[in-house]
């Protein structure tokens, strides 16, 4: 069995503007940085519009289609823009977790690394935010429970802020548990731990600013891995953001590598108690590029690790 590396050249063709955090280096360096690892690469395919409207309605995936530019770069919102290019970039993103997933299923894999662009946790219904467009891991949940016949689905979001595109795509779906550390105050201010989801499916786990790896570990080991166990998912989906690393610019939390690596081991541990080891994580942020790369190799390895 092996881990897959998923990904894709075009998603390097969605551009933002200079100075902007979320920026086409980010995949070259992770990359870079997975360069001779035991992984097996494939393609990610572009995702169907049924895919797409998984969650989203066709109305809002319409619109995202025609925002895109014939040229330059076009604004979403203050922090979400798109340029030529920018719309098959993101329905590779998802393409390429719906094949994660497929491939993990079917036992053709014993995980998988999706390292695509633009992320998804944020981007809400009917909202594209957060350097997002479509809600890659919430779309792969979906597909999961509705394609691959299973019953309990886990996401859990490890990056610094908080995934509310995903919380609001998965609110009301009983059959997933998504899981949300992040640190509070920061944008986009959602994710207080009152947030439950309409069937107390949503656990969120608020960080203070300055939070390093002790409290971080202490966290999870009191909230998290307790509901997961209690949960069982026959499948864990990672939103892997490593913005939580000390050395990140956008925010204040105090993470390094051998964190990453701890969490990733332990999540990789309880896929292996419920889920027969199934796990798909989604690259989600990080944008010191040096933390980026250190914290996503130390994530693969233990997927490596776990699959082999």
């Amino acid at each position: 069995m092996t881990t897959l590396l998923v990904t894709h050249d075009d998603c390097t063709r969605h551009l933002t503007p200079a100075g902007h955090p979320e920026r086409v280096a980010r995949l070259e360096h992770l990359m870079a940085a997975l360069e001779g690892k035991a992984l097996t690469r494939i393609e990610a395919p572009e995702a169907s519009d049924d895919d797409i409207c998984l969650v989203h309605p066709q109305a809002y995936l319409d619109r995202i289609r025609a925002a895109e530019p014939s040229e330059g770069i076009v604004a979403l919102d203050a922090d979400t823009h798109m340029s030529p290019g920018s719309f098959d970039a993101a329905m590779r993103a998802v393409g390429g977790a719906l094949q994660a997933v497929d491939m993990v299923m079917a036992g053709e894999a014993a995980n998988a690394f999706v390292a695509t662009r633009p992320p998804g946790h944020h981007a809400e219904t009917e909202t594209p935010m957060g350097f997002c467009l479509f809600g890659n891991a919430a779309i792969a949940a979906k597909h999961a429970l509705d394609r691959h016949g299973l019953s309990r689905v886990a996401v859990v979001d490890f990056d610094v802020h908080h995934g509310n595109g995903t919380q609001d795509l998965l609110w009301s779906e009983a059959r997933t548990l998504f899981v949300s550390s992040h640190q509070m105050p920061l944008w986009p201010g959602t994710g207080a731990a009152e947030e439950r989801g309409a069937h107390e499916n949503v656990i969120n786990v608020p960080l203070a600013p300055q939070t390093g790896g002790d409290g971080f570990r202490k966290a999870y080991e009191a909230q998290v891995f307790p509901a997961l166990e209690e949960f069982k998912p026959e499948l864990l989906i990672i939103s892997a953001g490593f913005d939580a690393h000390k050395a990140d610019p956008l925010a204040n939390l105090m993470l390094d590598e051998d964190d990453f690596a701890w969490v990733s081991r332990k999540l990789c541990e309880i896929a292996a108690r419920h889920g027969e080891g199934r796990v798909v994580s989604c690259l989600e942020g990080g944008y010191d590029l040096g933390g980026l790369s250190r914290g996503a190799a130390a994530h693969v390895d233990e997927l490596i690790r776990a699959g082999g």
